[in-house]
């Protein structure tokens, strides 16, 4: 069996990846990935260097510069322009055109059944369809 971590310590010292501190190695980091995801067949421990430098640049990425939910109308509506869609192709999911009217300009929230059928639709996690105070609320 070989050893996946002789000395975690030393290879560090002899310049392994280690976390991100600071834009400056976020930007190091991220020019040797774009360097290696660019390459045509990547050899195996390339592969695995890619892995890992994703996972610390989402890492530090996360903590620095987080990007806010979007509220489930915000995504209905993105999603409606993405595909180039109507309100009315909407009603399977809704049940009315005014029920998707509503909905979009915020007089209404959505049922279950349709965050159900959103997700569905769009091939979509559920929460994106959900507040995220509802969210929240129910993961105490």
């Amino acid at each position: 069996m070989r050893k996946v971590l002789a000395n975690p310590a030393e290879m560090i010292a002899r310049g392994a990846p280690r976390v991100i501190h600071n834009d400056a190695e976020l930007e190091a980091y991220t020019e040797a990935l774009f360097q290696l995801t660019a390459l045509e067949s990547p050899s195996r421990s390339q592969v695995e260097a890619i892995e890992l430098l994703t996972l610390l640049v989402e890492r530090y990425e996360q903590e620095h510069y987080p990007i806010p939910a979007a509220d489930p109308a915000s995504v209905v509506r993105f999603l409606i322009e993405q595909q180039k869609l109507t309100q009315r192709d909407l009603i399977p999911q809704f049940g009315s055109e005014s029920a998707v009217s509503m909905f979009l300009s915020g007089q209404r929230n959505l049922t279950i059944e349709q965050v159900r059928k959103l997700s569905t639709r769009f091939k979509l996690p559920t929460d994106l369809f959900i507040p995220k105070a509802v969210r929240a609320s129910t993961a105490r």
